[in-house]
């Protein structure tokens, strides 16, 4: 797929599976079948400070879930034409970011715990630190 097909538009709420009943409920997700890639890393963010900011970073090629385990948080997407912004707050519910997507994650509530599914390992090379660099490869700019 080239870049220009990675819009807000591929960007959306995924509401996983979830089996309910009075010991608890479970959710669970499967790569290639409840999110459109392979899970090949997971991490979280949690103890983030009130009023910090998280992400500020595109990613070229790697596919993402964000999922708020605990608490809540917003995430801002951007892909060089038009911003979206999402809340989540809801473990059941995760927000699937394609390539190409600038992401903030902010508002962070007390105690909140957010994780992501990512489709690759760690790879510096495949970030998009500065805004400037990200706008000028969405809009195939030298």
């Amino acid at each position: 797929m080239s870049e220009s097909t990675f819009t807000l538009d591929r960007c959306k709420i995924i509401e996983l599976p979830k089996i309910t009943e009075p010991r608890g409920n479970l959710t669970f997700v499967e790569g290639n079948n409840h999110i459109p890639f392979d899970i090949k890393r997971v991490y979280y963010l949690y103890d983030v400070p009130g009023g910090a900011e998280r992400g500020g970073h595109a990613h070229k090629a790697l596919h993402q879930l964000i999922i708020a385990m605990s608490g809540s948080f917003d995430v801002l997407l951007d892909d060089g034409y038009t911003q979206r912004r999402f809340h989540l707050n809801r473990s059941y519910n995760g927000l699937y970011v394609c390539p190409m997507i600038w992401r903030e994650l902010d508002n962070f509530s007390s105690g909140s715990v957010c994780m992501v599914l990512a489709s690759n390992i760690y790879e510096e090379s495949d970030y998009y630190r500065e805004y400037g660099s990200f706008i000028q490869a969405t809009r195939g700019e030298k």
